[in-house]
């Protein structure tokens, strides 16, 4: 079963285009954690708990994800992250992130490098994913396949794979994790209708900027993640001057859900260090 939240309240910021919900706990050098596509700040319940004690741990719904209002108009994911380190006063901060989240801390450490201490990624490179893997393009298919016939649960079920991985079936995946992210990514797909515009502004040259990021990059991932997630948070930390990374054994793309002890672990040692 995932930490019990209920003590730590849901609070929200408003910020040019709409509301962040978030949460905060603890005190200490700030610590913000950023969820993947479709999940929200809940993925994050085992480290707010276990980090709280020594970090000033935030973790908060993306634009159009858990309880955050949906976007109206341009805007960029990193610019939110900025905006809420300037209005919380929570920089610099390590920024902690799986899949888009991930992406996301990368773009933050580009466009707005002085409110980054250091980057921590899982299961991603930059926000500019590359998928050439037979088995990632399969599941990337039948989710728009799923969605173009208004099949929220086929969705689902093929949005769920990532959470096993190519190598397992999701029966050997905790049931707890595939019931948590189920119910996060179809909570945040009910925001969402079909056909609505996508306002995000992408941030270009990722790869080729990614050479002048200038704090710690470590990459703790899955092993068993999909090959491209994988390639993608390799090339990331050798672009990088201060790379580095590491595996959390079976666990695929949420690692810090599956096997949360362990991937506190590799966390605390890369904190330790910046």
């Amino acid at each position: 079963m995932s930490a019990d939240l209920s003590a730590v309240p849901i609070r929200s910021l408003q910020i040019a285009g709409g509301r962040l919900a978030y949460r905060e706990a603890g005190s200490g050098p700030p610590l913000v954690l950023l969820h993947g596509g479709f999940l929200d700040h809940r993925m994050w319940a085992e480290q707010i708990r276990a980090f709280a004690p020594r970090h000033r741990v935030i973790a908060f719904d993306a634009r159009g994800h858990g309880g955050s209002d949906n976007a109206t108009g341009p805007y960029r994911l990193a610019d939110d992250v900025a905006a809420l380190l300037h209005a919380l006063d929570a920089a610099p901060a390590v920024l902690v992130g799986v899949s888009m989240g991930g992406a996301t801390a990368v773009d933050c450490a580009l466009e707005h490098p002085d409110l980054v201490r250091a980057v921590v990624v899982s299961g991603v490179g930059t926000s500019e994913p590359v998928f050439e893997d037979p088995w990632a393009l399969d599941v990337l298919a039948a989710e728009e396949r799923a969605l173009a016939a208004g099949d929220v649960a086929g969705w689902a079920d093929a949005f769920q794979r990532f959470t096993a991985g190519p190598h397992r079936d999701p029966a050997h995946v905790d049931a707890d994790v595939l019931r948590r992210v189920r119910e996060m990514a179809l909570g945040t797909l009910g925001k969402h209708t079909a056909g609505e515009p996508d306002h995000r502004v992408p941030v270009t040259s990722t790869w080729e900027r990614a050479s002048g990021i200038t704090v710690p990059v470590c990459a703790v991932n899955g092993a068993l993640d999909a090959p491209d997630h994988l390639a993608m948070a390799d090339r990331l930390v050798e672009l990088v001057p201060d790379g580095r990374t590491t595996a959390v054994p079976d666990a695929a793309h949420y690692p810090n859900m599956e096997h949360p002890a362990r991937f506190d672990a590799e966390l605390t040692s890369f904190l330790e260090t910046v």
